[in-house]
């Protein structure tokens, strides 16, 4: 749903009043709406964006991306290192030879980690 907000005289209101408001209107719960998208129009007096209202918290996080989960708290990304990044990528570039380099860092970062990484780079095949 579209969410126009007029705060009368006031500077930006936080997303977390305009999803209490927008929970007691619908009678729901802050939990399950999820705001986002704001932009305050020119000369003020008006913002508008977005919001979404789920049935349960298990559809929301089925269909919210991960940054609206993680800002609402619903969700920890796992931190590596900028150090350690670098070196998976070098290794792989380093590993491969030819046309198939962008191709065989995407395959190994493909976010499925349950299924084993195959990269076959011309006459190399690595299976790890």
């Amino acid at each position: 749903m579209v969410v126009d907000v007029l705060p009368p005289g006031k500077a930006t209101v936080p997303k977390t009043e305009i999803r209490e408001k927008l929970a007691k209107m619908d009678k729901t719960t802050p939990d399950v709406l999820f705001v986002f998208g704001f932009r305050t129009h020119f000369g003020g007096g008006k913002t508008t964006g977005f919001g979404m209202i789920y049935d349960s918290l298990g559809y929301a996080k089925i269909n919210e991306p991960k940054l609206r989960l993680a800002r609402h708290g619903l969700y920890e990304k796992k931190k590596t290192s900028r150090k350690q990044r670098k070196t998976c990528k070098n290794r792989v570039k380093e590993e491969s030879r030819g046309d198939c380099k962008g191709q065989c860092w995407r395959s190994e970062n493909s976010g499925r980690s349950q299924e084993p990484a195959v990269t076959i780079c011309g006459d190399r095949a690595d299976f790890s």
